[in-house]
């Protein structure tokens, strides 16, 4: 059942997968509702909404984020990911992009290193942290900084600002298009420059979703 819908909606994005990663992403789900008993990674408990809710609403800003990075190897963050989403999908359908999860909760943290292990993907890792205190400097930064329901976009870019290579990009991911958020963005951190708003389509979800892109802007 799972498979079919994974299957039916992957068709639906163009998203062609090989059926090792389209057997990693169930080898993940099934990871995920386990430790959900435990850890409570998730509200979202229904194997059938899991796959909606979780793998295609993370899929659905695959095809964006490739063609953002145009195939090139790049180091992603992950901010706020909790039980790996869109952190973990990322490494799973990308295979070329290096993936942290950072979570201030270290059993978020663990579950990540868990999978990451499990499903054997050396491009991930979970870190235990606050994304403020991740700095550039020291690990070199990274090219995209994502979050998928996180926090506000002025917190979101002001609290991993230190964490971004230079020329990076941000990719939160919203419902609806964020009126409020980009006016307050605006008056807030005028050093940010909203480069895109793209809609996006969740197959089988009725609901408005949207990625907002996100630079630096450049001293004139």
């Amino acid at each position: 059942m799972s498979r079919d819908v994974l299957l039916k909606g992957l068709q639906t994005l163009g998203l062609p997968l090989a059926d090792a990663q389209v057997a990693l992403l169930l080898d993940y789900l099934a990871l995920l509702q386990k430790w959900n008993k435990v850890y409570n990674l998730t509200a979202v408990r229904d194997p059938a909404e899991m796959v909606t809710h979780h793998l295609l609403d993370s899929l659905s800003a695959i095809g964006p984020l490739q063609r953002q990075t145009a195939g090139r190897p790049v180091q992603l963050l992950d901010v706020g990911s909790g039980g790996g989403l869109p952190g973990v999908v990322i490494a799973i359908t990308c295979p070329h992009i290096d993936v942290s999860c950072v979570d201030t909760v270290g059993k978020k943290a663990a579950f990540i290193q868990q999978a990451a292990a499990t499903l054997k993907l050396p491009n991930l890792r979970g870190v235990h942290a606050r994304v403020e205190s991740l700095k550039a400097g020291e690990g070199g930064g990274f090219d995209v900084v994502c979050s998928r329901a996180f926090a506000s976009l002025v917190d979101f870019v002001s609290w991993s600002r230190p964490a971004l290579k230079p020329g990076a990009v941000w990719m939160a991911m919203k419902g609806k298009h964020p009126e409020d958020e980009l006016l307050a963005l605006q008056n807030a951190a005028p050093w940010v420059d909203v480069f895109h708003v793209e809609p996006l389509q969740v197959p089988g979800l009725e609901a408005e979703r949207c990625i907002v892109w996100l630079r630096e802007r450049t001293a004139i």
